[in-house]
């Protein structure tokens, strides 16, 4: 198993997209083994999940086969070596009948927590990489002004379906795993930034406030949970940290009351994690990865030189390096979701806008 510093030579850099769009392109189109989510009503809803969501239907579930294809879309678009390999797997899902398929699955009456709000934020992080590599894309520009055209479908019904939920939300979920308010956010604030839907942005930034404007001394010796993959309290700065970015005094301001200098927690150390062969213990890989980049994100944020901000930077960079020795190719149970954690950290996705 490879390890990286994120300062490696482009070679190095190109490995490792080459190694981690072989572990999606080897899983977007597997169907089995495969946990679905799946309502049944009657006996006529039992269906093999490539005829229940024939576009996302590998990957093991539905969130991890759509941030698959957005793995693909993403390294098709920044690295030409792959932009082949991964475009032909995209032609295959990406059609107009099967995200046809897709709307209509979700919108449906026993089908309004779908994927709420983990697997709805990664769609609406797909159609904004389809949007970006549309504008920009000279070669093949009408195939990749279909596929974006093809989601918007389903775009407009997760936003929609996002944007009435979230001010009926009483408190936010604090959770390390799917359920989790405040990861789900920070994608979908993104997206909605880039694709300049004032509404959605406003009504996200707002519920944010809402749930955590307030907070002061995050206990993070509460974390980590032994199956998380997201770390509640960096995930909720993370995203105040897009929320005020207008503003950077006041995050700073907000940031040094949640997490004081001084008050930088030993158990957002590296986990050891004990089985990573385990489909819940290697969620601990996961939790590495996506510290490393929110950790990342709130460093920008933060004065330069500064001690936190070099505290900061040492963790995540210890945090990176555990999470990506952990990949492991020849486990199914971390393989078929992992690669997607560490394109998003080491193509800076949170932090650029652009690239």
């Amino acid at each position: 198993m490879a390890t990286v510093d994120k300062t490696d030579n482009n070679t190095s850099m190109s490995s490792l997209h080459r190694r981690f769009a072989s572990l999606a392109l080897s899983c977007v189109h597997r169907e089995y083994p495969n946990k679905i989510a799946h309502v049944l009503t009657s006996d006529a809803d039992i269906h093999a999940p490539r005829d229940l969501t024939p576009a996302f239907y590998g990957c093991f579930d539905w969130h991890s086969a759509v941030h698959g294809h957005w793995l693909l879309a993403r390294l098709a678009r920044i690295d030409k070596n792959l932009t082949n390999e991964c475009c032909q797997a995209l032609k295959q899902s990406l059609t107009k009948e099967k995200l046809e398929s897709e709307l209509k699955y979700i919108n449906n009456a026993q089908r309004q927590a779908f994927e709420r709000p983990y697997g709805l934020a990664w769609l609406l992080q797909l159609a904004m990489e389809l949007d970006e590599w549309s504008q920009e894309e000279k070669d093949n520009s009408n195939e990749i002004h279909q596929w974006r055209e093809n989601i918007r479908p389903l775009e407009i019904l997760i936003v929609d379906r996002l944007s009435s939920w979230l001010p009926k939300l009483s408190f936010p979920v604090r959770s390390g795993e799917h359920s989790q308010t405040a990861f789900a956010l920070g994608l979908s604030l993104d997206y909605a930034r880039h694709v300049k839907n004032l509404k959605f942005a406003q009504i996200i930034e707002e519920q944010s406030l809402r749930f955590f404007s307030s907070d002061k001394l995050y206990p993070f010796n509460y974390e980590p949970s032994g199956e998380d993959f997201l770390s509640a309290g960096l995930a909720e700065a993370d995203l105040m940290r897009r929320v005020m970015q207008k503003n950077n005094q006041e995050f700073i301001h907000w940031f040094n009351e949640f997490l004081p200098v001084n008050n930088l927690s030993s158990s957002l150390e590296p986990p050891s994690i004990a089985d990573p062969t385990d489909p819940k213990l290697i969620h601990l890989a996961g939790l590495c990865l996506s510290r490393a980049w929110m950790l990342e994100g709130i460093i920008e944020a933060l004065p330069f030189n500064s001690e936190q901000r070099n505290q900061l930077d040492q963790l995540s960079k210890r945090n990176a390096q555990a999470g990506l020795i952990a990949i492991n190719e020849s486990h199914y149970e971390g393989g078929h979701w992992l690669g997607t954690f560490a394109i998003y950290l080491i193509t800076r996705r949170g932090i650029n806008s652009k690239i």
